[in-house]
């Protein structure tokens, strides 16, 4: 997620105090009553445009834990995907992505051969990039591997945070870090793995999108009570 936290905005990051209070629900129907219109003069993350997909993914996505393997597996592709590009231009090829790389099914996704990749490699709806497509594959065959050495991906996730997300007490986006020491423990230990594309911002980048961090700011209505 380069340094996504400064240029892409998917952001922001990890440090600070940790809430035994964690468990946080998804709004039951985002973008009807229980997310404020965008003129209603909420307050949002800093890195949020007005463009209706950032607000989107920041009311309905960013920062609520996420337990669902293909989930996890999606962020993975998106955020190597993402490296050296803007956020807002993978959220932008979501449905192409989800389309290209079978609905981010890891076990699917593991069965690409060499033809597979070239038509990839032709197909606008994603970015075309020889050496994330093919990361993209390889990191599957290693995902469904951890699947079978801890159950679910997302029990290997967790592990990192004993099950509990980090809540962090961020006032202002510069006190957002890029990368932390927890980020560093879980690039590194993907990488002994053999995965691609897991520099500690970018995985900095998951644990915020997938709740293991959050760092919506205490201005955010978002942000975890």
């Amino acid at each position: 997620m380069k340094s996504k936290t400064r240029k892409s905005g998917h952001l922001p990051s990890l440090g600070g105090a940790r809430n035994q209070s964690t468990k946080r629900a998804r709004p039951k129907s985002v973008g009807q009553s229980t997310v404020p219109n965008e003129d209603s003069g909420v307050k949002r993350c800093h890195w949020v445009t007005s463009d209706p997909i950032y607000i989107k993914y920041h009311d309905e996505e960013w920062g609520y834990p996420v337990h669902d393997d293909k989930k996890h597996f999606e962020f993975l592709i998106l955020e190597a995907a993402q490296a050296g590009l803007s956020w807002l231009t993978v959220l932008r090829k979501l449905e192409g992505y989800r389309q290209a790389f079978a609905n981010f099914d890891p076990v699917k996704v593991a069965r690409f051969d060499a033809a597979k990749i070239e038509s990839l490699m032709v197909n606008p709806a994603i970015i075309r990039n020889r050496l994330k497509i093919a990361a993209a594959i390889h990191n599957a065959k290693l995902f469904i591997g951890v699947q079978k050495e801890f159950g679910s991906f997302d029990a290997y996730f967790w592990s990192f945070v004993n099950n509990s997300p980090v809540i962090n007490q961020w006032s202002k986006p510069s006190d957002i870090p890029a990368t932390t020491p927890l980020s560093n423990i879980f690039s590194k230990d993907l990488k002994r793995r053999g995965f691609k594309f897991v520099g500690p911002t970018v995985i900095y980048s998951h644990m915020q999108a997938c709740g293991m961090v959050d760092d919506h700011l205490v201005t955010c209505f978002r942000r975890t009570k």
